[in-house]
C-alpha cells in the first residue's frame, strides 16, 4: 500500500461508548442526528464479516485475511494464533488509516480521477506484454479493478498528503545554516565514502510489503531471482535508466521508492561483504557492476542478487556549507524530518476526528481473556 500510513501507524484511541447517563445520552442521541458521519455508526449494525467501522463505513474480515494471505506468502512454518492475529490487527490498522484518509480526501474534493488512475495504469502496464500483465494479477489474486481500486487510494492519498503536508514544509537559508553549524562534525568524513545506488532481487518465496516497488514485482525462488536480475541487468546495458528501474523492480524496501539510492555507505562498511566491495571498488563514478550474489555465512544458495552503481566516491576530509550537495542533503534531512512530525499530528487529529470501531480488537480481546 505504497503512500499509505507505512510512515509509522499510531495506536487507536478509546472506542466511544454510548453513555450510561441521562445527559449522556441526550448528548449522544444530539450527535447521532446532527453529526451526519456519525449516523450511520450510531444507528446501523454490521453482520460478522464486517471487521471495523470508520465514521459507519466497514472494512470487511474479507478484505483483512486478502492481505494478510498476501503477505504471508509460502512460509516454512505456520506463524501461531497469537502471531496471525496480532499481525491481523496490524492490517486492519493500516485499512483503517487508509480509510480515515480517503475520508478527508473526499471532504476535500481530493480523491484521484478516472483519467489519473488510468494514466498510473498505463505506467504500470508499460513493461510488460498484455499476456504477462495478465499473469501478473492472476499471480497477485487480483482483478484490474482490484489494481485500479488500489492505485486510486494510493494517488489519493499523495494528493491529500502533498496538500496537507508537504505544501506546509518551507526550509530556509537559515535553517540550513543553523543544522551545519550545529551538525558539522556530521560532514567531517574519517574515511572514504562511496556513494552508491543498488537493485536488489531477493530468492527467499516471501512476499515483500506491498508497494515497495513500482510493479510490485517480487520473485519467489533462486531461478525466478537469477532470471529477473539477469533480464534487469540485460535492460540496463541496453541504456535504460538505473534509478528507474531500481523504483520498478528492485526488492529492497529500503530504498527502491529512491530509485535504489543508499546514500554515502562508509568504505569500512562495505569490507564486511568482500564480493561487494571488489564490485564496487573497481568502478569510476557512473559506473555499474555485473550481478553479484549474495551469499550469508554458512550457506550454500545466495539469499539476494544485486547491481549497484557508483554514482560519486568522496575522499576523507570536512564538507563545507558552500559544497551544493551538503545543503542538498541537510535540505532533505529538515524537510523529511518535519514531515514525518507534520504526519503523526494530521494523522492524530483525523483519528481524533473519527468514529473507530474495531470488531476484531473486540473478539481478540474477549478470546483472550477467557
Amino acid at each position: 500500500m505504497q503512500a499509505s500510513l507505512r510512515d509509522g501507524l499510531l495506536s487507536p484511541p478509546a472506542m466511544l461508548r454510548k453513555p450510561q447517563t441521562l445527559q449522556g445520552i441526550a448528548a449522544w442521541t444530539s450527535l447521532c442526528l446532527i453529526g451526519g458521519i456519525f449516523v450511520a455508526g450510531c444507528n446501523k449494525t454490521y453482520g460478522p464479516n464486517v471487521a471495523a467501522t470508520v465514521n459507519g463505513q466497514p472494512i470487511l474480515r474479507t478484505e483483512v485475511n486478502r492481505y494478510y494471505r498476501d503477505n504471508l506468502g509460502n512460509p516454512q512454518q505456520q506463524p501461531t494464533q497469537g502471531q496471525a492475529d496480532a499481525t491481523r490487527l496490524n492490517i486492519l490498522r493500516q485499512l483503517i488509516d487508509d480509510e480515515i484518509l480517503q475520508q478527508r480526501a473526499a471532504k476535500l474534493h481530493l480523491v484521484a480521477t478516472d483519467e489519473e488512475v488510468d494514466a498510473k495504469l498505463s505506467e504500470w502496464k508499460a513493461p510488460y506484454t498484455q499476456e504477462e500483465f495478465d499473469q501478473k494479477l492472476k499471480a497477485s489474486n487480483m482483478s484490474l479493478d482490484d489494481l485500479r481500486k488500489r492505485i486510486r487510494v494510493q494517488l489519493t492519498q499523495e494528493k491529500l498528503l502533498n496538500k496537507e503536508i508537504f505544501s506546509r514544509i518551507d526550509i530556509t537559508d537559515a535553517d540550513i545554516n543553523k543544522f551545519y553549524n550545529t551538525n558539522k562534525a556530521a560532514f567531517n568524513f574519517i574515511e572514504p565514502k562511496y556513494h552508491i545506488a543498488e537493485i536488489v532481487v531477493t530468492t527467499q518465496p516471501t512476499k515483500m510489503q506491498e508497494g515497495a516497488n513500482l510493479q510490485n514485482s517480487k520473485a519467489s525462488n533462486d531461478t525466478e531471482a537469477r532470471k529477473k536480475i539477469e533480464m534487469l541487468h540485460g535492460r540496463l546495458q541496453s541504456g535504460d535508466d538505473f534509478a528507474s528501474v531500481a523504483a520498478n523492480y528492485s526488492e529492497s524496501p529500503n530504498d527502491a521508492s529512491n530509485g535504489g539510492d543508499m546514500g554515502f555507505i562508509p568504505e569500512s562498511a562495505l569490507h564486511s561483504d568482500p564480493n561487494v566491495f571488489a564490485a564496487i571498488s573497481k568502478l569510476k563514478p557512473g559506473q555499474m557492476s555485473d550481478v553479484v550474489a549474495l551469499t550469508p555465512p554458512g550457506s550454500k544458495t545466495p539469499s539476494e542478487y544485486a547491481i549497484y552503481k557508483l554514482l560519486e566516491r568522496e575522499p576523507a576530509g570536512q564538507r563545507q556549507l558552500n559544497d551544493p550537495r551538503v545543503q542538498q542533503d541537510i535540505r532533505q534531512q529538515l524537510r523529511d524530518g518535519r514531515a514525518q512530525l507534520l504526519k503523526a499530528a494530521y494523522y492524530e487529529m483525523l483519528r481524533d476526528q473519527s468514529h473507530i470501531v474495531n470488531y476484531l480488537a473486540e473478539e481478540i480481546f474477549k478470546n483472550g481473556s477467557r
